[in-house]
Order: C-alpha cells, then sequence, then structure tokens
C-alpha cells in the first residue's frame, strides 16, 4: 500500500509542486522539482539543507545532457530523476507520513471529483439524451405536420384531378350530345328528304293516274262515238246500193276523164323533152330553171326555220312557266282575248257564292286583306310606282294558287305561274332560264304577277348540304333580279313551310299573308259551292256541236233533303280539311252517287260518305306523324 501511495505520489511530484496540509501545523510546500532555495519546515541547517547540497553536489558530478529530446530514445529522464530525488527526500523526511496522508487525501478528494464529474457528466448526458429526445420530437413533430400538409396537398391535387376529369367527362358529354344532336338533326333531314320524294313519288302517281283515267275516258268517248257513228252507217246502208251504182257510173267518166288528161299531158311532156333535148340552148336554160327553184325553196325553208326559231327565242313564252293568262306569242294573247268578248264573258267573272273573289272561299280578314292588295297594287299600277312583293305560306290545299290568281285579275295584272321543282332538273341551264323567264315578264303591258309555287324547293338556305350548285346559281340569278323594287313585277312566292327560305328571298317579301285551314264557316261555304258545282250541276254540258252530237247525254244527279243544316253538320265534322280535301271530298260523293242504282243524293248517303272521309283524313294524319 505504501509503494502505490508513493507511486501515486511520485507521479504528482512529476506533475508540479505539492501543497500539503498536516493536520497539527501548518502547510507544508513541496516542489520536489525545484531547484530554488526554499527552506524547509524544520528550519535552517536541517534536511532541506542537506538534500540540497546533495543535489548541488550530484549535479555537478553528474555530466549533464545539454540535448535531453536528442537521444536516441526520445525520453528525458531529468523529470524521472528528480521525483526519485524527492521520494528519497520524503523518506528520509520525519513528514513522511503526514504527506502520504496528505497525498491519500488529496487522491480521495480528486476520486470524490471525478465521480461528481461523473455524475455531472451523467447528468450532462441525460440532459443531452433529453435534448436530443425533445429535439427528435420537435423533429417527428415536423415530420409529422409535413406529412399532414403533404396529405392535404395530395388531397388538394387529388380534387384537383377529380374536378379536372369531371370537366374533360363533362366537355366529352358535351361534344357527344352535340355529335347526336348532329345526327339527329341530319336524320331528320334525311327523313324530310324521303318524305318528300315519296311525296313527290305520289303526286306523279297521282298524276299518272289521273292522266291513265282521262285516256280511259277520251277512249270511252271515242268507242262510244264510234259505235254511234257505225248505228247511223247501218241507217245509211239501205241507200247503198243505189248511192254505189251512182258513184261506180261517175267514177267511171271521171277515170275516163283522167286518163285522157293523163295521156294529153304525157304528149304535151315527151313533146317539150323533145325539144329541149335537141335544142341545146332550151336544155341550158330548163336545167337552171330547175336549179334556181331547188335552190329557192331549200333557202326558203331553212331561213323560216332560222326566223321561226328567233321568233320564238325572243317572243316565245319561256319553258318554265305553267300557266298564264299571256298567250304563247303576241298574236294568241289576243286571239283569246277577241274568243273571250265573243262569248260574252270575262276570265275572272264572279262565282255564284256573291263574294266577288271567284271561287276562293278565304277568312273573311284574309280575303279583306286580299282585296286591299290588289286595290293597292291597282293603285299602284296607275301611279307607275313601284310594286311590292308578296309571300303566301300555309298549309297545302288552302288556295294559296287560286288567291293570286284572283289577285292578278282584280288588279288587272297579267297571270303566271311556275314551280319551284320545276328549277332543279334544268341543272346548268336553270340560270338562263330564270333571266328569260324576268325578260319574258318585263315585256308585258300591263304588269306582270309572277307567281311561284312551292318556292322553297329552290329558294331554300345556301348553307344545306343537299343543295346543288346548281339549285345556288338559280337562286342567286333570282336573288339578282329581284334586288330592286320592281315597276313591271309582281313576285308572289308560295309555300308551306317558310322558314326553309333563304333569309336574302325573305328579304325581298314586303307582304307576308298566313292562309290557315278554314274554319266552320268557310267549309260550310265550300260544302255549298262544290255541292252546287260536282253534284248539282254535274250533266250540264259546256261542249261544242260536234260533242254534243257524238257524246251521249250525262245522267243528272237528283238531290233530295239536303238542307243547309245537313252541310252545316258535315262542316262541324270535317275539322282540320282544308279547301282541296273539300273538293275531293264532294267529288268523292259524286263518284258514290254515280256508282248507285237511282242516282240520288240523300242525307243518308251524304253523311256515311262524310264519315268515311273522316276516318280516312284521321289516317292520313296518324300515318303522317309517324313518318315524321
Amino acid at each position: 500500500m505504501v509503494k502505490g501511495l508513493l507511486t501515486a505520489g511520485l507521479f504528482s511530484a512529476m506533475l508540479g509542486g505539492v501543497e500539503c496540509v498536516y493536520a497539527d501545523g501548518p502547510p507544508f510546500n513541496f516542489a520536489p522539482f525545484s531547484t530554488s532555495n526554499s527552506q524547509a519546515p524544520g528550519g535552517p541547517g536541517g534536511v532541506g539543507d542537506k538534500e540540497k547540497g546533495v543535489e548541488s553536489e550530484e549535479k555537478a558530478n553528474r555530466a549533464r545532457n545539454e540535448h535531453p529530446r536528442t537521444t536516441s530514445a526520445g525520453f528525458d529522464p531529468e523529470a524521472l530523476e528528480r521525483g526519485a530525488k524527492a521520494l528519497k527526500e520524503i523518506n528520509k523526511s520525519s513528514y513522511a507520513k503526514q504527506v502520504f496522508e496528505s497525498m491519500k487525501k488529496q487522491e480521495e478528494t480528486r476520486q470524490k471529483e471525478f465521480i461528481a464529474k461523473q455524475a455531472e457528466y451523467k447528468a450532462v448526458q441525460a440532459q443531452a439524451e433529453t435534448e436530443k429526445q425533445k429535439v427528435l420530437y420537435d423533429e417527428q413533430k415536423k415530420l409529422v405536420q409535413q406529412q399532414a400538409q403533404i396529405k392535404s396537398q395530395m388531397a388538394r391535387y387529388e380534387d384537383e384531378l377529380a374536378r379536372k376529369r369531371m370537366q374533360a367527362e363533362n366537355e366529352h358529354h358535351r361534344t357527344r350530345n352535340q355529335e347526336l344532336v348532329k345526327m339527329q338533326e341530319e336524320s331528320s333531314i334525311r327523313q324530310e328528304q324521303a318524305r318528300r320524294a315519296t311525296e313527290e313519288q305520289i303526286q306523279a302517281q297521282r298524276r299518272q293516274t289521273e292522266r291513265e283515267k282521262a285516256e280511259i275516258e277520251r277512249e270511252t268517248i271515242r268507242v262510244r262515238s264510234m259505235a254511234e257513228a257505225e248505228g247511223r252507217a247501218h241507217e245509211a246502208k239501205l241507200a247503198e246500193d243505189v248511192n254505189r251504182r251512182m258513184l261506180v257510173e261517175r267514177a267511171s267518166a271521171e277515170r275516163e276523164k283522167w286518163v285522157a288528161a293523163i295521156n294529153t299531158t304525157f304528149d304535151h311532156i315527151g313533146g317539150g323533152l323533145r325539144a329541149i333535148l335537141t335544142d341545146q340552148n332550151k336544155l341550158v336554160v330548163a336545167v337552171g330553171g330547175v336549179t334556181a327553184l331547188a335552190a329557192g325553196i331549200y333557202t326558203t325553208r331553212e331561213g323560216a326555220k332560222v326566223i321561226w326559231s328567233y321568233v320564238d327565242r325572243i317572243l316565245g313564252q319561256p319553258s318554265l312557266v305553267r300557266e298564264s293568262t299571256i298567250g304563247k306569242f303576241p298574236w294568241s294573247g289576243s286571239s283569246r282575248r277577241f274568243s273571250t268578248l265573243l262569248r260574252g264573258g270575262s276570265t275572272g267573272s264572279t262565282s255564284k257564292n256573291g263574294n266577288g273573289f271567284g271561287d276562293v272561299i278565304l277568312h273573311p280578314s284574309l280575303q279583306k286583306r286580299i282585296q286591299q292588295l290588289a286595290r293597292g297594287t291597282a293603285n299602284t299600277k296607275s301611279h307607275m310606282a313601284p310594286y311590292r312583293n308578296m309571300l303566301f305560306y300555309g298549309p297545302p290545299g288552302t288556295g294559296k294558287t287560286m288567291a293570286a290568281r284572283e289577285l292578278a285579275r282584280k288588279s288587272g295584272l297579267d297571270y303566271a305561274l311556275m314551280t319551284g321543282g320545276d328549277v332543279a332538273p334544268l341543272g346548268s341551264q336553270a340560270v338562263t332560264k330564270i333571266h328569260q323567264l324576268f325578260d319574258w315578264a318585263k315585256k308585258s303591258n300591263r304588269g306582270l304577277l309572277l307567281f311561284i309555287d312551292e318556292a322553297d324547293a329552290f329558294l331554300c338556305e345556301r348553307n344545306k348540304t343537299y343543295m346543288s350548285e346548281a339549285q345556288r346559281s338559280a337562286l342567286n340569278a333570282l336573288l339578282f333580279r329581284t334586288g330592286d323594287q320592281s315597276r313591271d313585277i309582281v313576285l308572289a312566292l308560295a309555300t308551306n313551310r317558310p322558314g326553309d327560305l333563304d333569309s336574302a328571298v325573305a328579304d325581298r317579301i314586303d307582304e307576308v299573308l298566313e292562309f290557315p285551314l278554314p274554319g266552320e264557316d268557310e267549309r260550310f261555304k265550300l260544302l255549298k259551292l262544290y255541292l252546287d258545282k260536282y253534284i248539282a250541276q254535274a250533266g250540264a254540258r259546256k261542249g261544242g256541236f260536234f260533242s254534243n252530237l257524238f257524246m251521249k247525254e250525262q245522267q243528272k244527279i237528283e238531290i233530295k233533303g239536303m238542307a243547309d243544316e245537313i252541310l252545316k253538320e258535315a262542316a262541324a265534322k270535317t275539322d282540320g280539311f282544308s279547301g282541296r280535301e273539300i273538293a275531293k271530298l264532294m267529288a268523292g260523293v259524286q263518284a258514290t252517287v254515280y256508282g248507285s242504282e237511282n242516282c240520288v243524293l240523300d242525307p243518308n248517303l251524304f253523311r256515311e260518305v262524310i264519315d268515311y272521309k273522316v276516318v280516312e283524313h284521321q289516317q292520313r294524319r296518324n300515318m303522317a306523324v309517324k313518318s315524321a
């Protein structure tokens, strides 16, 4: 134990001076490596002085190394020597025990300090660990906040993506709906085209049927005439023998006379030919005359053809005009007016219904409006002011064409009718025909009302996909000719679909008239008018002498009990009928009466036909709705 303490004291002495505290004396300063003259506690001349002398003596006797760092081992033994010397001094000193105790206490104090420092280090380490945990907690908290922020950003991003996806889906649905609407419009256009084609085919078949019916009627009349002629020939056959003998004798006399004349002629011709052939001058004159005669005949024929074609092109009626009060050539109109005067009547005489408007039965307000337009057009003509163009629209068979004809008659204008369906088949010639039509119309001295029926057939919107280039050019030609107000032509358009007209055409229109389906009062007047026309006057003849001579007298229809109440009842049942359908209805009544045994029209037969026609009309309407 003493050795351990000595070793510890040696190392302590090597590190520096040691301050020793004794329990029963003053502190003792020990500087083992100091060479200064420090006085020991024992006073002068004690152990310190002796040690000092020994040390100085040893130093004097020992060979010093002036360069201790330059040794081979690199170790300075001086400090170790001083420590050993100090130990020796301590062992020799009487305070060695106190020194060791002091050193022991110092060591224990140092150990305690070390333990305290160790505890302090542990506390610092614990505090550092706490700080570290706090930092980790803060970092984890920040991480959680960042994760929450990232999640919220992700949620916002996903929400934005969802909104964009919904917008894209909505845009896709909108585009698809637009495409569906476009497809539906195209489908409706195709259906409308098919419907129009079907209607045109039906109209063509109907016209063909009417032509065949007229042909059959003409053939019947011809056969009847032949039968009557055969009857009269049979009656005249009784005197055939006498007439034959007379004819034979007369023919014999005539034959002998003609034979003698022929012989004489050939004799003269033979003599002339012999004279011509024998005389060269006569032969040349004869050949030249024949040649000149042939050339004159050929030139006259070809010149007549050229002149006639020129007259036909300049003065003739255009091919687009279906009906006109103007003759096809200038002299034909005058001859027609002269024949009308000889018959003692006018083409526009008032009808028996007393309305002063022909056979047209319209609503009172519409009829008053047309009469005002007729008076205004007539006054416009007398004052040389520009005419106003008109548009008639409404369902088929409501009297648009008849009203235009009567409007032209009352205003003192010539009348010409054309249909829009005639323009499309002309193709590239349509523009030329349109210009020819307007040039011809300007030649009327009285002014012309040009009525275009079914105007939407070639005056429809120019952006239609099914409109051909020829139709577009024809429309542009008409727009060019009607760009300014005219003092020669009144343009009247009729259509069932006014919405299909081109906007430029609608801009040319000054007066628009709607022709609705007739009301109950108008239907009653129409029934009464066509009852008189198709039933009461059915057997009346209007032909000439030869037709009255060869045609068999028609059977009269007997009317029984057809009072106005029956017609009013029929007018109430025929709601929705147009004027044309009422005319066909009365024509059907006429056919039914002719098919009966006694050719008598009574209320029961009339009601039966009316009920049948009403059901047929309803079926047609249902079929039209289904096809639409």
